[in-house]
């Protein structure tokens, strides 16, 4: 007489079913989670890169767009002062932006700690800086940054661009260049080298 064998799982069966569900559970996880990293990433290399392209695309306009205009004589010499930068901090005037207002000659304030890099605007009449009824902060442009640094550089004698300098100290004239470096967290930005169109009305030379 044949028996039939009882329904059911056995206790090894159901262990290993019970193993084999732990690891199928383990590995959707964790493809799961590399899946959402993987976002997350791309979501922050994409902000990064959006954030970068706004500031260059600030920088490159406001910069390029010196206008070589007097804005303060220096009260010791009585020399003209159209362009002042060091390695933290450059000054010089534009037309204020279009989305500020109605635009005209302002003197644009560009400055760091280090950490964050600022942007302020003050008119300028007849060779003057007109201070605001009610000063507001500088406007950030960047936070959160681990390194900013200026730098300039003009015609050599020879008419060959010159070797980049931490300051500008010929106040009465316009660098032919501006170099923008800046990093963050996640590492160096590209080198933003501006051109000044107006630098050969307004120049220098090294060494003249």
């Amino acid at each position: 007489m044949n028996h039939r064998r009882a329904a059911g799982f056995t206790l090894l069966e159901v262990l290993l079913a019970t193993a084999l569900l732990a690891a199928g559970l383990a590995v959707g996880y964790a493809s799961l989670r590399a899946a959402t990293s993987a976002v997350a990433r791309s979501e922050a290399s994409a902000e990064r890169n959006e954030r970068i392209r706004a500031v260059s695309t600030f920088l490159r306009r406001r910069i390029g767009g010196a206008r070589g205009m007097v804005y303060q004589l220096d009260p010791a010499t009585g020399a003209s002062r159209r362009f002042v930068g060091d390695a933290r901090q450059m000054q010089f005037v534009a037309d204020l932006p279009d989305y500020l207002g109605r635009g005209g000659p302002y003197l644009h304030l560009l400055a760091t700690d280090g950490r964050t890099l600022t942007v302020d605007f003050r008119r300028v009449q007849g060779g003057r800086i007109l201070e605001p009824r009610q000063p507001r902060p500088p406007e950030p442009l960047a936070r959160d940054l681990t390194r900013v640094e200026f730098a300039y550089r003009t015609l050599g004698m020879d008419g060959q661009p010159g070797p980049w300098l931490p300051a500008w100290t010929e106040a009465h004239a316009l660098p032919l260049q501006v170099r923008v470096r800046i990093a963050d967290a996640q590492g160096p930005w590209p080198d933003l080298v501006v051109a000044l169109p107006l630098a050969g009305s307004f120049g220098t030379r090294m060494g003249g």
